[in-house]
């Protein structure tokens, strides 16, 4: 992993984190205990802030960055999909943002909701909580069940523990000649 600091800010990224090698991390950027940050994933904090809370997984390929006067909010609980690019919006709590999908500026994704898999949520598109969204453009497609919410909690608590595993299993790798 890459941990840089930019324009005079450097990241605050709790101790109990899990940086893939491969990710980078730069400028203004604060990230929550137990959380995940996986391979190839960058965050960028060198425009405005970007926040993410507590056992936020973001996972590979996941691009996070911002336009100007324009932070980055990730909220507690927040599932971040393979290779989706999330840009000066809001993810609220528990929110699951599918592989593939793109959520743009000033969008604000609600507590507990869903953007599918290679969705794309406009700027300034706001979900509400506990909603399915889907598509280019997005729409409000359902409200989730609560199987819905037991997945989220299942794939939530294996990414924190996964993350856990893989910090450990980093520190003794395997060299290949």
């Amino acid at each position: 992993m890459l941990v840089l600091p930019f324009d005079g800010k450097e990241p605050i990224i709790h101790e109990s984190v899990f940086l893939a090698r491969g990710s980078v991390v730069s400028g203004d950027v604060e990230i929550g205990e137990d959380s995940q940050v996986w391979y190839n994933t960058v965050i960028r904090g060198d425009i405005a802030p970007t926040r993410i809370g507590r056992r936020v997984s973001v996972q590979d390929n996941s691009t996070l960055h911002q336009s100007p006067n324009s932070p980055l909010i990730i909220e507690d609980e927040v599932i971040i999909g393979h290779n989706a690019v999330l840009h000066s919006c809001i993810v609220r709590q528990g929110a699951l943002i599918g592989m593939g999908s793109i959520v743009l500026d000033g969008a604000e994704i609600g507590e507990e909701s869903m953007v599918a898999a290679g969705a794309l949520v406009p700027p300034g598109m706001k979900i509400p909580p506990r909603s399915l969204v889907v598509g280019s453009p997005a729409k409000v497609k359902r409200e989730l069940s609560e199987d819905d919410f037991k997945e989220f909690r299942r794939i939530r608590q294996s990414y924190v523990d996964k993350g856990k595993i893989y910090r450990e299993l980093e520190k003794n790798p395997i060299e290949r000649p």
